[in-house]
């Protein structure tokens, strides 16, 4: 898994770098064989001036689907950077799960469960039957 990070307006400090990959491992850690890239972008909004404008945005490249795009706005850079990878990690858990499902539901299934589904009729029907 490939990880860039980029740091808009301030320095990326060695602490911080090593905050992200962290954090970006334990959250993907399921499913880091689906993740070609992760990018995460770091910025504040307003300069020096304060207020809630720390931003982090990160973005999952993964193999065959759409890139998972995550941002949040914080005042403080580590509460963004923390909630943006966590809502990252359960998106790309979902979509795993969804390519996963989908994956596995194939014609030779449909055929299994249809043939359920008659032997339950078919059951149920010689249930009323009998007195």
């Amino acid at each position: 898994m490939q990880i860039l990070i980029q740091a808009r307006g301030f320095d990326l400090s060695p602490g911080l770098r090593e905050h992200i990959e962290r954090r970006l491992r334990f959250a993907l850690d399921r499913t880091h064989y689906h993740v070609r890239r992760v990018s995460v972008g770091l910025s504040d909004l307003n300069g020096p001036r304060g207020g809630e404008d720390k931003c982090c945005r990160v973005q999952v490249a993964m193999a065959g689907a759409a890139d998972v795009v995550v941002q949040d706005i914080e005042s403080d850079l580590y509460v963004a950077i923390d909630r943006a990878v966590d809502r990252a990690g359960r998106t790309l858990a979902r979509r795993v799960a969804q390519q996963r499902d989908h994956r596995h539901a194939s014609p030779r299934d449909t055929r299994g469960a249809q043939a359920a589904t008659a032997a339950v009729a078919a059951d149920a029907t010689l249930t009323v039957a009998m007195p």
